[in-house]
């Protein structure tokens, strides 16, 4: 029995996220990871592998980076979870508000889902109003009922459930603007990412933040993938906007489990319980909510990523990176077909068909010879481990890659497709 074969006999969908599943990657991946370190990943064989997916991005220093771990450990030492509030909690707290300009308060958990669900029903309950908008283009908030029911997989979500959530377009203040006049008075809040494969245009977050103050709707970023990416201080820093409600993950604690839903006092403190008298909202309550080795690993990301200017590393090195794939696919004439862009410090790639749709063969041919060459990438997330030796080693990888991706376009993808091609996470049937 191979690795994906015990995976799927064990686990349902055979990982703990979908993107992590088997029908996410070309059939050549590997189906199972052994370790990391630095920007590589080796698998069960101890194969190494140049990493673009940096643990769903979770990761963006590096694998197994020493300062890091240790001031874990040091936690762990401690006693990892005590009985009442730990030091290192109340540290990690103040230092996250003394971070992000629109914070004032911090609930500390373990996952972006949690956080976001913590954001919409904070919003409910300031608002007392029961709808949610969110934006179409963006992938994922949250595993609970509200997000899930907006996307085709709605089994075993309640049907009333489903009509509560409503969805908006990215650079389009008017479907927005439409929605709200459908609904008046009807949505506790608005919900997305500062920015994800558009950045904004026409001063579009600053439009929406408008139209959530003047129709008392809270305005929420989910800054999980944008945090500690775009600017020490979030994306809304970058974009200068004050959201109501903000959501960090992922690159807080580089790689460790540490999440938090995080914004304004009066918002926030509808979860606290020092206030005789007023009716109670049962915000995050989580026995490991507050571990102390993830936060830990939170402080001392913090530190280390202002001591070796992090964020202004992966602006430079994603910003050559693009360069150099737009460079080679001129050279292979597929520069109507692979289309690199993004924001440097996050930046995506998009296969295209005949006629400019994307094309998930065309994908998971790309992903299946980048694999074939050393390069694991999915997609790009990157970290401060990605350096000039990665970069050759990427446009050796990308060269190859793309000269059969040319042949594909010529020939046919599934003539060189090893395996099936990838499917979208969110589909109605496997």
């Amino acid at each position: 029995m191979n690795f994906q074969e015990r995976l799927l006999k064990v686990i349902p969908g055979g990982a703990h996220t979908y993107s992590r599943g088997f029908d996410q990657y070309p059939s050549n991946a590997p189906q199972i990871l052994l370790r990391g370190k630095g920007a590589y990943v080796f698998d069960a064989d101890d194969r190494k592998y140049l990493d673009y997916g940096m643990a769903l991005r979770a990761v963006n220093i590096g694998y197994a980076e020493d300062e890091i771990d240790n001031a874990a450990i040091e936690q762990i030492k401690n006693g990892n979870n005590l009985t009442r509030p730990s030091m290192i909690e109340l540290e990690a707290a103040e230092l996250l508000v003394d971070l992000i300009d629109s914070v004032d308060m911090v609930k500390f958990t373990k996952n972006g889902s949690t956080s976001v669900s913590a954001a919409v029903k904070l919003a409910r309950a300031y608002t007392g109003r029961e709808l949610v908008a969110r934006c179409a283009e963006h992938s994922f908030f949250s595993y609970d009922d509200w997000f899930i029911g907006s996307t085709p997989v709605t089994r075993g979500i309640p049907l009333e459930t489903l009509d509560k959530t409503k969805l908006f377009h990215y650079n389009d203040i008017a479907s927005l603007e439409n929605l709200i006049a459908q609904h008046p008075n009807q949505f506790s809040c608005v919900v997305l990412e500062p920015a994800a494969n558009e950045i904004p245009r026409d001063n579009f977050l600053q439009q929406v933040q408008t139209l959530c103050r003047k129709h008392g709707i809270v305005f929420i970023l989910d800054e999980m993938i944008t945090g500690f990416r775009w600017h020490m201080k979030g994306a809304q820093h970058v974009y200068g906007v004050t959201p109501d409600l903000c959501t960090f993950g992922k690159a807080m604690a580089n790689g460790f489990s540490v999440s938090c839903v995080a914004g304004r006092r009066e918002i926030m403190e509808l979860g606290s319980i020092e206030i005789d008298g007023r009716e109670r909202v049962f915000l995050l309550s989580t026995t490991h909510g507050a571990e102390m080795s993830g936060l830990g690993a939170f402080v001392a990301s913090m530190n280390f990523m202002r001591t070796h200017n992090v964020v202004e590393h992966l602006w430079s090195y994603g910003s050559k990176l693009i360069a150099m794939m737009e460079r080679q696919a001129r050279a292979h004439d597929i520069g109507h077909s692979f289309k690199v862009g993004g924001a440097s410090c996050s930046p995506f790639y998009l296969t295209l068909d005949d006629a400019g749709a994307n094309s998930l063969p065309l994908r998971t041919l790309f992903a299946q010879e980048m694999i074939r060459h050393g390069v694991l990438m999915p997609w790009i997330a990157l970290c401060y481990r990605h350096g000039p030796a990665e970069l050759e080693t990427t446009e050796r990888a990308v060269e190859q890659s793309f000269a059969i991706y040319r042949r594909a376009l010529d020939e046919g993808v599934d003539k060189f497709l090893v395996g099936p091609a990838i499917k979208p996470v969110f589909r109605k049937h496997n």
